[in-house]
């Protein structure tokens, strides 16, 4: 076997990372059909992507496509929906400003912690946690359903409920993903610096107890969090 064969990790062209740019490509779309008020083509672009997130992390697994880049990619692709949709919606006064408020003060509060692991000496990110894909899912979820419930009729009010509904539970679980965050990063900081600096068997540059050094490009441990699941 050629040692010039590309790592499984640092793939690019990979049918998972097909699926994530297709969704990336589609959020300016997806936002312009939003502020033309083209409701149910929005809407259709929403399942796509909802779609494709579920079925690029199915991929990735059963083809063993995992890549940095799809870590990147998708976690990505979720926030820029997201974003794209609370511009979209603010602007036609469907969602209230204090809620766009209170979601990306919540980006904001988990902004320190990349750049904390990174100075750890890890190259990646920490892992996504069910917790915090739960709660992207809910709001994926609420903001379709609030935009037809801008709409007239029996349907379009029990949408706006259930859309509503959908939209409490996502922003709670939001905030809850970032202190299980922001808790992992404390234990991680922690380990480091009861750690020897000397490199023995787990200390903070062998984090695994082998006597090596810590690879730079190394995923930080996900800790004791049950359910935590690594993202491609």
């Amino acid at each position: 076997m050629s040692t010039l064969q590309e790592a499984p990790q640092d793939r690019i062209f990979t049918v998972p990372n097909i699926l994530s740019l297709a969704r990336l490509v589609g959020v300016p779309l997806f936002l312009w059909l939003v502020l033309v008020e083209a409701d149910w083509w929005a809407l259709g672009l929403l399942v796509f992507a909802g779609l494709s997130d579920w079925l690029d992390g199915k991929l990735a697994r059963a083809l063993n496509q995992t890549s940095r880049l799809g870590m990147v990619l998708d976690p990505a692709a979720d926030r820029l929906y997201i974003l794209a949709t609370l511009i979209g919606l603010t602007i036609r006064d469907i969602i209230p400003v204090w809620l766009v408020a209170v979601l990306v003060a919540r980006e904001v509060a988990i902004l320190p912690i990349a750049p904390i692991v990174r100075r750890l000496g890890y190259g990646g990110t920490l892992p996504v946690h069910f917790i915090g894909k739960a709660a992207t899912m809910c709001l994926l979820y609420a903001f379709p359903l609030l935009l037809l419930g801008d709409h007239d009729g029996g349907a379009a009010t029990a949408a706006k409920i259930i859309g509503w509904a959908f939209a409490i539970w996502g922003t709670g679980l939001y905030w809850w993903a970032a202190v299980l965050y922001w808790a992992q990063t404390r234990q991680l900081v922690l380990a480091g610096r009861g750690s020897s600096p000397a490199l023995g068997p787990g200390s903070a540059h062998d984090p695994g107890g082998t006597g090596g050094p810590r690879d730079p490009g190394a995923e930080p441990p996900a800790g004791d969090q049950k359910g935590a699941e690594t993202p491609r």
